[in-house]
């Protein structure tokens, strides 16, 4: 979308119009769900709670947008920072023998060593990931998970693209250690 249209469509945002908060969904849910789904770790329902909170946390702080970075990298920001409040936030545990909903007799589902290895490894990369330190991560997560460019994460950061790229280079170096240390 061109920087015009743009700022176009975050005014429009801001007055409360309709059609603009549909056009913005309808041009970013999929990468904000896709990028939720691997934050959560493949958790479709989970990552579907958080698209929606996303959302909400948006439409309530239209205001601040500045236009400093593109409207998708700023709720890009938003979406990374729900999921961050999410796994920061206590849980309340079930106990093990009360039923679980799903886990009757006849689960279709895949045998769980099956399930377990074709997922040990992308769950790996994920934890390392989200071991970095936060800056990096963002910035990888932001890269490699949404797609975004150095140059927009730059800008959602306040920084320069350099700057960017050394805090790739740098995950890249820990995640590398953190993968060798991890490895079965």
């Amino acid at each position: 979308m061109e920087a015009t249209q743009e700022q176009a469509l975050a005014q429009s945002l801001a007055r409360g119009d309709r059609r603009a908060a549909e056009e913005l969904v309808d041009r970013s849910y999929r990468t904000i769900y896709a990028a939720l789904f691997r934050l959560a770790g493949g958790d479709a329902e989970l990552a579907a709670d958080l698209t929606q909170e996303t959302y909400r946390k948006a439409w309530a702080s239209l205001g601040s947008f500045r236009g400093q970075a593109q409207l998708g990298t700023w709720l890009y920001r938003i979406a990374y920072t729900t999921f961050l409040n999410h796994i920061r936030r206590p849980r309340l545990f079930v106990p093990l023998d009360e039923a679980a909903p799903g886990c009757e007799p006849g689960d279709p589902s895949p045998p769980e060593d099956v399930r377990l290895a074709e997922g040990a490894q992308a769950e790996r990369l994920r934890r390392a990931v989200l071991a970095l330190p936060e800056d990096l991560r963002f910035s990888v997560t932001a890269r490699f998970w949404r797609g975004l460019s150095v140059a927009d994460i730059a800008a959602a950061e306040h920084v320069t693209a350099v700057a960017i790229r050394k805090r790739l280079k740098r995950a890249f170096r820990i995640l590398a250690l953190a993968l060798e240390e991890d490895t079965p």
